[in-house]
């Protein structure tokens, strides 16, 4: 009874990767038959199935190489290929062979970024950060401006389940022509040296701790509010985050470095 019980632990977790999967797989289908709100809409849960799998994987102390690697694999399909798939569809497919090119430099990208995190975990490399646009966060910046997309098109003749923030929904015929840019940024960003905060080891003990459940009620009530809109700001800015505070890093050490000459001069 104790080794079935052990087995179906270590199963658990690979179940919510192939959730992911499945997901991925859905999207994909989704996109190809034009229903793009339903192709994210898929892609969103395989975020929460990837969000879910590690965390009950170090909860429950099953982690394994299998586990590892079949997660690689959810993460190519569900935020490589399915993002890549989707966004072809919709807006790449019209410039030709210089779209279909954006399309597949999105999942090369996404297949080194998770190849170069795997090496990293073998060699026992734990950061407190991610070094390039994690996988997840460049799909889901896609994902959320198709979700508020699909809203602007509908927008004119139907009545809006969900809230709208007027200023962004005003600005998505912008958004949509800066897409194809947007999507070789995100592929770069992925295989960039630029670090991304990790909230995998945030630690809630910590003084701290309060503000930030406060900032979390306030992004929950934003996001149940207007739902759509809030993640699409939300994934954007932590794109331009890491950008933002390398570029900030670099200036300083540059400072430093002038400061040095000019008193050794």
């Amino acid at each position: 009874m104790d080794r079935r019980l052990k087995k179906g632990i270590y199963i658990l977790p690979s179940l919510f990767t192939c959730g992911n999967i499945a997901c991925g797989y859905l999207s994909i289908v989704s996109s190809i038959n034009g229903n793009f709100s339903q192709a994210a809409w898929f892609l969103i849960f395989a975020i929460a199935f990837d969000m879910t799998d590690g965390r009950i994987a170090r909860f429950t102390k099953t982690t394994s190489e299998f586990g590892v690697q079949l997660d690689s694999l959810g993460d190519l399909i569900s935020f490589g290929l399915a993002p890549s798939v989707m966004m072809y569809q919709l807006v790449l497919n019209s410039m030709g062979k210089v779209g279909l090119a954006i399309a597949v430099l999105f999942v090369v990208c996404s297949a080194l970024r998770l190849a170069k995190f795997n090496v990293q975990a073998q060699d026992g490399i734990v950061c407190s950060s991610f070094v390039g646009l994690p996988t997840p966060a460049s799909a889901g910046l896609l994902i959320s401006f198709v979700l508020s997309y699909e809203l602007f098109i509908a927008s004119p003749g139907q009545d809006l389940t969900f809230k709208t923030i007027p200023i962004l929904m005003k600005n998505m015929p912008i958004f949509f022509k800066a897409m194809p840019v947007t999507v070789v940024v995100l592929s770069l960003l992925m295989v960039s040296n630029i670090t991304y905060l990790s909230f995998k080891k945030m630690d809630l003990s910590k003084p701290k701790a309060f503000r930030l459940l406060v900032l979390i009620i306030v992004l929950l009530f934003l996001i149940i509010t207007f739902p759509q809109n809030i993640i699409f700001i939300l994934f954007s800015l932590y794109v331009i985050s890491g950008v933002l505070f390398t570029g900030a890093k670099y200036y300083r050490a540059f400072k430093q470095k002038i400061n040095f000459k000019k008193r050794s001069d």
